[in-house]
């Protein structure tokens, strides 16, 4: 099939025709283009600020539209007063998600670097009980839920909207090529243990709805993936997993589109094959070193000793992580449960 796909193009026009059957295929696939047109005020809610060794974390809310609530973490730099990078952490089908170690970490360096880190819990997932995460519509509700929160993070003062970053490992990593390939205000992206050209997550969020085949169309998450060039992309994979020939078939893919362009020096492949399934220590740094060049972030805010150390997080236990608790509840409006969504939807 990838030779297929490869037929279809061999310039940039032929690429870039393929390109808009592919982000239509997408958006029509997961019906995209009826959600209701919100642009109204995300109402922030934010609780908890704590401040530690270059970073500060808090626990937010933000409307994705009227009675649906995207949960999570802020984490930012201590300075105030300047426009910051921004990255949107997702996660993938951990029962921790956000709130495991490596979430926490991940999002803490990246602040102590210099950018607003937005860790936001998949649908179904955390402190996100609205829904069940295998809703019929549970893609669709994803990307939105990652746009709005492009689309916050860009309203924030201390936000420089030209430095926005995503990354996620696994279901993250699927929410990350699809953020990506759907926005252009994304401006580097990081999937990790994920991009495959035979497997699309086997996931209701992930392949639930016809993203990657229709009457009019076929694919995969690699040309998904692909629809990022020339904007920088790292692509992780691992030797565990389907990412396992990620070196051989989708990387040299990615890159030749890419080529059209003459943007080859904006995308890597980090390959760990004595690794697992993870967004572990080294997939981390990858990335780590990845966004500090793409987006401008300071490195040498993180101490280095034959390697980065990640000592400096203070990991936070899951509930004190949670902005919706007994003490401070969902608000009133909050639309509960799989109908309910749907029909206010019109689904």
């Amino acid at each position: 099939m990838m030779k297929k796909f490869a037929g279809e193009w061999n310039d940039v026009a032929s690429w870039e025709k393929r390109a808009a059957v592919i982000k239509q295929g997408i958006i029509h696939g997961m019906q995209l283009d009826k959600m209701p047109d919100h642009k109204g005020n995300f109402h922030p809610v934010i609780r908890n600020t704590r401040r530690f060794d270059g970073y500060i974390v808090e626990n937010i809310a933000i409307e994705s539209f009227p009675g649906f609530y995207i949960t999570g973490n802020l984490y930012r730099p201590v300075a105030e007063n300047k426009k910051y990078a921004a990255v949107i952490c997702t996660h993938g089908h951990w029962d921790d998600g956000r709130m495991m170690d490596d979430t926490q970490k991940l999002c803490a360096v990246f602040a102590r670097m210099g950018a607003v880190a937005f860790a936001l819990d998949m649908i179904g997932y955390g402190n996100s009980a609205q829904t069940t995460h295998k809703m019929p519509v549970a893609i669709l509700l994803q990307a939105w839920n990652n746009k709005r929160v492009l689309e916050y993070l860009i309203s924030r003062p201390d936000v420089d909207s030209t430095r926005i970053g995503i990354t996620g490992a696994s279901g993250g990593g699927t929410q990350t090529i699809m953020l990506a390939a759907l926005d252009d205000r994304i401006k580097a992206s990081a999937p990790v243990v994920m991009v495959s050209a035979h497997f699309f997550g086997g996931c209701q969020c992930e392949s639930g709805m016809p993203v990657h085949k229709s009457r009019v169309h076929q694919t995969n998450n690699v040309e998904i993936a692909a629809l990022c060039a020339p904007r920088p992309m790292l692509v992780v994979s691992d030797g565990a997993d389907w990412t396992r020939n990620t070196p051989q078939i989708e990387y040299p893919y990615i890159k030749r589109v890419y080529a059209l362009y003459n943007a080859e020096h904006n995308v890597e492949n980090a390959h760990f094959p004595v690794e697992k399934h993870d967004y572990g220590y080294s997939k981390r740094t990858a990335v780590y070193f990845f966004f500090a060049h793409h987006l401008g972030l300071d490195i040498d805010a993180i101490p280095y000793e034959n390697g980065i150390k990640e000592d400096f997080v203070t990991l936070l236990p899951k509930d004190s992580l949670k902005v919706f608790t007994p003490e401070y509840p969902i608000p009133g409006d909050a639309l509960q449960g799989d109908e309910a969504v749907l029909e206010y939807l019109g689904f």
